[in-house]
């Protein structure tokens, strides 16, 4: 399904079906203390007066650059962490599943009881997800190391993993951070066609990329992250070119500017 066929399908979904808040977030803010000498530390906001609501059925993205916070939202939807300012409403016993790179399986576990432990940690009963394993394991396509400790699989093969659980889960609340890249050419193409699926049937997704491609697809609304602050939210297309465009500004005085430098050390070589 291409990107107009897909918004096209969530613009009938929306039309038939009015979507309801599951998730309120109202000017939260994360604080972390940064060292700056011995005994010394200095308070910075990772995180600063967000607020935006996340409704059933959608696709949301949250754009930005590197260490803009938003592994940090995902964090505080995923309940990881807990906001030093603000509060977040989630509707009454609602699930949701995070999945990033970074996921903590534990090194000396095989992937088939890591992937049983993170079902369990996600909210599955023992027999819903021993039943779910098969499907797992030929999902993330681990073959005998499905059964091997975690700690000789590659960043890759763990993000399969992840991905593989966290797409079976079938949580309320699906939270994906930068892992639709990961794997061959074949895996990121049946991780992304997993991931259309579940936007068709309804499921609400939370999506942290880099990929304008991929977050202008399968996204109806989009948060720009910056500096630990929201500076657009909205249509997809036009945050995306807004950012895009900011993103061009910068590289543009970037250059300026080691034009600048370059060009005063030349004249400071002459003298």
């Amino acid at each position: 399904m291409n990107a107009r066929a897909n918004r096209a399908s969530r613009a009938n979904k929306a039309r038939t079906k009015k979507k309801s808040v599951i998730v309120e977030v109202h000017n939260v803010g994360v604080c972390y203390r940064q060292r700056t000498g011995v005994l010394r530390y200095q308070k910075f906001w990772g995180l600063e007066d967000v607020s935006f609501e996340i409704r059933a059925g959608e696709t949301l993205g949250i754009i930005g650059a590197n260490g803009a916070g938003k592994s940090t939202l995902l964090r505080l939807l995923a309940r990881v962490t807990e906001p030093d300012r603000g509060r977040i409403v989630w509707r009454r016993n609602m699930t949701s599943s995070l999945l990033a790179l970074n996921v903590g399986f534990r090194p000396e576990l095989s992937g088939r009881n890591n992937a049983i432990i993170s079902g369990l940690l996600l909210g599955l009963k023992l027999k819903e997800i021993t039943g779910l394993l098969d499907k797992i394991r030929d999902f993330s396509e681990l073959g005998d190391f499905f059964d091997q400790p975690a700690g000789t699989y590659s960043t890759g093969m763990r993000a399969r993993l992840g991905f593989a659980v966290a797409i079976h889960a079938d949580r309320d609340l699906l939270l994906i951070d930068e892992v639709l890249g990961v794997g061959d050419e074949s895996f990121r193409l049946k991780s992304q066609q997993a991931m259309r699926e579940k936007i068709r049937g309804d499921k609400t997704v939370v999506l942290v990329s880099h990929s304008m491609e991929a977050i202008r697809e399968l996204c109806d609304r989009v948060i720009w992250i910056d500096k630990g602050r929201s500076v657009g939210s909205g249509d997809a297309n036009q945050v995306i070119e807004a950012y895009s465009g900011a993103v061009r500004e910068a590289v543009k005085q970037l250059i300026l500017e080691a034009r600048r430098k370059n060009a005063a050390a030349g004249g400071a070589a002459l003298k």
